[in-house]
């Protein structure tokens, strides 16, 4: 069994797009828009990890329950700013 990081950058843009059901160009734009943000290969190929294809799985929820892309930016970053908060608060025994 492998040890892989949720946040390795592994699948190719076609690979993330199957495994999300959403097409290429919306990948684009989610990055465009800073909703989304894959490694890059030394050629600059975009490599998508477990952990990018669970925020497009957050992406898409939000969108069906009628959240515009800004909505979905502010609604990610406060997100993303609570996770990390939160795991100050595990590092310092809180």
């Amino acid at each position: 069994m492998s040890n892989i990081d949720p946040a390795q950058g592994v699948y190719a843009i076609s690979v993330a797009a199957d495994l999300s059901g959403l097409d290429q160009q919306s990948l684009r734009l989610y990055e465009s828009r800073g909703l989304l943000d894959p490694a890059r290969t030394q050629g600059g190929t975009r490599r998508y990890s477990a952990d990018d294809l669970t925020r497009l799985r957050r992406i898409t929820d939000l969108q069906a329950q009628g959240v515009n892309l800004a909505g979905i930016a502010k609604v990610l970053d406060l997100e993303d700013r609570n996770q990390a908060l939160q795991e100050q608060i595990d590092r310092h025994g809180g």
